[in-house]
């Protein structure tokens, strides 16, 4: 699965035929306009290209495990419990109960840390294994291919040092997330009553809810385009948060757009994905195999994002990292000098 189904030094000039595009041009100043609709055509008509011209089932099932590989431990896959059964009443949860109270309470603890750092070092290892991804998954795109153990190999250290920068940032939300629900936590640890206990958690859950999404929301973004940069320079992770963080800070309408865009994909993305997984009988939530089934869209949506970012210059263009085409060798040896 590691060799490409078409050649990296071909690929680049059949993009630029298929794509005349003016977003190679660097950016300077007002000269250049930042659309949304046109990369979003461009990502669709690439999608075309790379799945279905011509049709490569051995190349889906590799780009499906990157895209896959990418997004793992990302899917919401939410069973709903009704709370409001006594699990008391259930005779199989009474014993259940009963044998854990015979249980010393040394055991137990031993036992709930060793569970806890299996499921914390679990988590660790799918983060680490879609940080890889993700760099494998563009390289796909970019390169109209399908690879594992190259790009894997190719961008080790970016994907590492892409995955302990998002360790960090992770530890750090989830530290800001702790104390700010403070306000709400310790007076119910406490068990202090308030006059209007329903409007104060209210509020405050709220503004700590709203406190978590924008930082997810904010982490997400910065992210999103970290990536690409990363991909084009070849360079860390902190680097790239910068070089992220000023491209977003520099151009704030044109991100906000973008995301806004993002929302109406999403949406969009919501829908199909549901009635894929009716129409194929719940086939479609089988891990990899969903994905698989829906790789049209993870390609459209990820090159959606890499056509928009190189529209602001060529430090930001993912393919102009392509090789150059070696010339064609002559079909016929010159004539030897009389």
């Amino acid at each position: 699965m590691a060799e490409p189904y078409t050649k990296c030094a071909d690929a680049q000039c059949e993009l630029d035929q298929y794509f005349p595009s003016r977003s190679n041009r660097p950016m300077n100043g007002s000269s250049n306009k930042i659309e949304i609709f046109t990369p979003f055509g461009e990502a669709f008509e690439l999608m075309k290209k790379i799945l279905f011209q011509p049709f490569d089932l051995k190349k889906w099932l590799v780009i499906g495990f990157a895209a896959w590989l990418s997004n793992l431990g990302s899917g919401n896959y939410n069973y709903n419990y009704r709370g409001r059964s006594d699990w008391k009443d259930v005779p199989f949860l009474q014993d259940l109960d009963n044998t854990f109270n015979q249980i010393p309470h040394w055991i137990l603890f031993t036992g709930l840390a060793i569970i806890i750092a299996l499921v914390l070092a679990l988590i660790i290892l799918f983060v680490w294994l879609r940080a890889r991804g993700r760099f494998m998954f563009v390289d796909c795109i970019v390169k109209n291919r399908g690879a594992i153990v190259q790009p894997w190999r190719e961008f080790r250290e970016q994907g590492n040092s892409y995955f302990l920068l998002g360790l960090l940032v992770g530890v750090v939300i989830a530290v800001i997330v702790s104390v700010a629900s403070l306000p709400f936590m310790l007076p119910i640890i406490r068990g202090v009553t308030f006059a209007h206990p329903d409007a104060y958690l209210i509020c405050i859950i709220a503004v700590w809810g709203v406190l978590l999404i924008l930082l997810i929301l904010a982490w997400s973004l910065i992210s999103h385009f970290m990536v690409a940069v990363m991909y084009r320079r070849r360079c860390l992770a902190v680097e790239a948060f910068r070089v992220a963080l000023s491209l977003i800070a520099n151009y704030p309408g044109e991100i906000t757009l973008y995301c806004l865009f993002w929302i109406v994909l999403g949406i969009a993305a919501v829908i199909i994905a549901c009635a894929t997984i009716l129409a194929t009988c719940c086939i479609a939530l089988i891990p990899y195999i969903g994905t698989v089934i829906l790789l049209p869209l993870f390609v459209c949506l990820r090159a959606f994002g890499l056509r928009f970012i190189r529209q602001f210059g060529p430090d930001y263009d993912v393919w102009a990292v392509m090789p150059e085409a070696s010339p064609p060798p002559p079909s016929s040896p010159p004539p030897l000098p009389s």
